[in-house]
């Protein structure tokens, strides 16, 4: 069982920036990909984020050249930098991990709000 705690969601007004982590229970070395998923109300769950074991990046069309995904193995923590921030940026952020052995873990998720 590996568990996820994010940190960093918060206020922040439109065009303003925030950080995201995500802090694992073990390391993440050998994780095959770590991802940023996230919620707005009454919207489904979309991918915003993920970056794989060998360091490769896939953004969502909503967020690229906005949005930096990032992982620090020596800190077993993923980030997301999130800049040019919009109201429609608006939801629960959620961290995924996949193990390398496909086993899927899911963080219990932070609030960002932007406002306008």
């Amino acid at each position: 069982q590996v568990h996820l705690v994010e940190s960093g969601g918060g206020l922040v007004q439109a065009g303003g920036s925030l950080r995201l982590s995500c802090a694992a229970s073990e390391s993440i070395f050998s994780m095959n990909s770590m991802d940023w998923y996230r919620q707005a109300p009454d919207k489904q769950r979309e991918l915003v984020a993920t970056i794989t074991s060998g360091g490769r990046e896939r953004y969502g069309d909503s967020v690229k050249g906005r949005f930096t995904i990032s992982r620090d193995n020596a800190k077993n923590t993923m980030y997301l930098q999130m800049n040019s921030l919009k109201p429609e940026d608006t939801a629960v952020y959620y961290c995924r991990i996949t193990t390398s052995i496909w086993h899927v873990y899911w963080g219990q998720g932070t609030q960002v709000t932007v406002s306008s």
